[in-house]
């Protein structure tokens, strides 16, 4: 994994956090298959648009540590592909590898106060696109949201897979085929995606 900021004392000390973990392979750059870790006060343009280019551009998976995010830049993030987000004044070592052990697995991992906020978004999304007239959505399975329901309630692989009576391989199979079909990033983004189609 590595570790960008805005600035060198933000990178330094989440590299410093993150190198005493034996669990985490620090990187200089990140690339394909890797996690990024991106720390910022705030998401200015600028900071939004190297969140777009390590997430879409360097295929790498980011974890955001954020001091503070806007109503109308949540939604931005979850699209750019980020899976897992951290609050700065909760960012200890330890709340860091969760997110990034999280992230590396294709996990999501919001802040529960960002999960109802993201969910109330995509509602309001929903119901104002519900009158409008469109090409249908491909549509999900009812196995597909039912591990979707589990993921956006927090749930692990292991424990969606002990919950719905399936394989742990099941369970990612049926995660990594829907955000295939459907072009998705991440598990938040598949979340996101069935919030939006009314899924869940």
């Amino acid at each position: 994994m590595a570790v960008t900021a805005s600035d060198p004392l933000s990178r330094e000390g989440a590299v410093s956090q993150l190198r005493r973990h034996p669990e985490i392979d620090l990187r200089e750059e990140p690339g394909p298959g890797t996690v990024a870790l991106l720390v910022e006060d705030s998401l200015d343009d600028a900071a939004l648009a190297r969140l777009r280019r390590i997430a879409r551009g360097e295929g790498a998976r980011a974890v955001l540590v954020v001091g503070s995010i806007r109503e109308n830049e949540l939604l931005d993030i979850v699209e750019c592909g980020v899976g897992a987000i951290v609050w700065r004044h909760e960012a200890t070592a330890h709340r860091l590898v969760q997110a990034v052990l999280a992230a590396s697995r294709g996990d999501g991992d919001l802040p529960a106060d960002l999960l109802g906020r993201l969910i109330s978004q995509v509602g309001t999304l929903h119901r104002g696109a519900a009158g409008r007239t469109g090409s249908a959505s491909p549509g999900l399975v009812p196995r597909e949201v039912d591990v979707l329901r589990l993921v956006a309630e927090g749930f692990d692989t292991g424990e969606i897979a002990g919950r719905l009576s399936y394989s742990e391989r099941t369970v990612k199979n049926v995660l990594h085929g829907l955000t295939t079909r459907l072009h998705l990033r991440n598990r938040a983004h598949a979340v996101a995606h069935a919030l939006r189609e009314g899924y869940i």
